[in-house]
């Protein structure tokens, strides 16, 4: 299988992780592209029209894109049971909250980078940041019982949120008020999956 990715976006990250907490290192290559939401690179757009990544390519059926169909398909052939049944519905919504983080911090990322200086909007780039720093607040408050528990795909997309927004928007110190949600990830980023796909520039 080959998994089309980028060591900076978090989205991709969370499969990296997976890949290493489910064994699966010699059966997947990992294929880095230069891909953005102006310019797709066209090994992305030939694996997702939407030319968005990760997407992987399966030897034995149609490419899968958008990471959370990429999880629970590795996650199911490996058996790894990252989404444990028993509380399939706490991992699903915690999940989502971090990837509604991701995709909040990837678009302020975007208006940066991508936009004119004179395009730009500092109101829309507030706006996302309140999305981040909301679900940030209500992981701290709600879930910290739950990220207590045994590792499932809900703590690696939180832990991949949480260092995306460290990687590209620190100055948001994320960390004031939310103490409790920065000693656990002070913790879980010294895991092996987190340590070995900690975010970088594309060289």
């Amino acid at each position: 299988m080959q998994l089309i990715s980028s060591p900076s976006s978090p989205f991709v990250r969370k499969v990296r992780a997976l890949i290493i907490e489910a064994g699966l290192t010699e059966r997947i290559t990992q294929t880095p592209v230069a891909t953005t939401a102006l310019k797709s690179d066209p090994q992305a757009v030939a694996a997702n029209p939407m030319g968005k990544i990760p997407a992987l390519i399966r030897d034995d059926g149609p490419a899968l894109y958008d990471s959370r169909v990429i999880t629970r398909y590795l996650d199911a052939l490996a058996k790894t049971n990252l989404y444990p049944e028993g509380r399939i519905w706490e991992v699903l919504t915690l999940e989502a909250t971090a990837d509604a983080i991701m995709e909040a911090c990837v678009s302020m990322t975007y208006e940066a980078r991508l936009r004119p200086q004179t395009e730009q909007s500092p109101a829309w780039v507030e706006a996302q940041w309140t999305k981040s720093a909301r679900g940030i607040a209500a992981i701290n408050a709600r879930w910290m019982s739950h990220l207590a528990g045994p590792v499932d795909m809900s703590h690696i997309a939180v832990g991949c949120a949480l260092a995306y927004v460290d990687f590209r928007h620190d100055g948001r110190n994320w960390r004031v008020g939310n103490e409790a949600l920065a000693a656990w990830e002070d913790a879980f980023r010294q895991r092996d999956c987190m340590a070995a796909t900690a975010p970088a520039d594309p060289t």
